[in-house]
């Protein structure tokens, strides 16, 4: 991969956040270009599935520039951080666009929110690297440890919730304010059990995988 300059420091991001958002075009290539590392970063989390890393930064990239336009410095606090989750999203978008996946869920498809509200994938829960995954592990199999686990280890109110959250085992998707309406329940009270209902499923995903890789 070809050379990349040096990311800025805190206060040089502060300077040209501060120029770019006073109407200045050529902070934000600065803000682009000295970012560019970040995406190479994250792209070596990709090797060895049939992607040209070439293109996945070409992608990143693309993440990268959202990432500049919608950064709000009173909202977050550095720009790599939020970068970060938007240039891994491009990517994600664009593998799950190259995969065939299941219509019930994929490794790639949120399945929930985590503490502070960010997205949790099939894969995260998973806890193994994309390549792993996706060489190692059929997403079949996938399904079914999950599907097995919400019928063994969710209570009924979360299997059903999230049966309904997520459109599982064929139910059409609902948002929490149509799965609270439809309960009786409060939304924020949908909100908790579903969050509840991932983290469950994490920790047994995390025990359950190494059998599968041993078996």
């Amino acid at each position: 991969m070809k050379t990349f300059q040096k990311p800025l420091t805190a206060d040089e991001e502060k300077l040209y956040l501060r120029k770019y958002l006073e109407g200045d075009p050529e902070a934000k290539n600065i803000l682009i270009e000295r970012n560019l590392r970040l995406v190479a970063h994250i792209v070596k989390k990709y090797q060895g599935i049939e992607e040209d890393p070439e293109d996945l930064i070409s992608i990143g990239t693309i993440g990268l520039i959202k990432a500049v336009s919608t950064f709000n410095p009173a909202k977050n606090n550095r720009l790599a951080a939020y970068a970060s989750k938007c240039v891994e999203n491009e990517i994600l978008m664009h593998l799950r666009s190259r995969k065939k996946c299941s219509r019930e869920v994929s490794l790639y498809e949120p399945i929930g929110t985590d503490k502070d509200g960010n997205e949790i994938r099939l894969l995260d829960i998973m806890e193994s690297d994309l390549e792993d995954a996706v060489e190692k592990y059929s997403l079949e199999q996938d399904i079914r440890l999950l599907y097995r686990l919400m019928k063994t280890e969710l209570t009924s109110q979360e299997f059903q919730i999230l049966k309904m959250r997520y459109g599982f085992f064929g139910e059409p998707e609902e948002t929490q304010k149509v799965i609270a309406g439809k309960l009786g329940i409060s939304r924020s009270y949908v909100s908790r059990i579903e969050k509840n209902a991932v983290e469950k499923l994490r920790r047994h995903f995390r025990r359950e995988l190494p059998l599968l890789k041993n078996s």
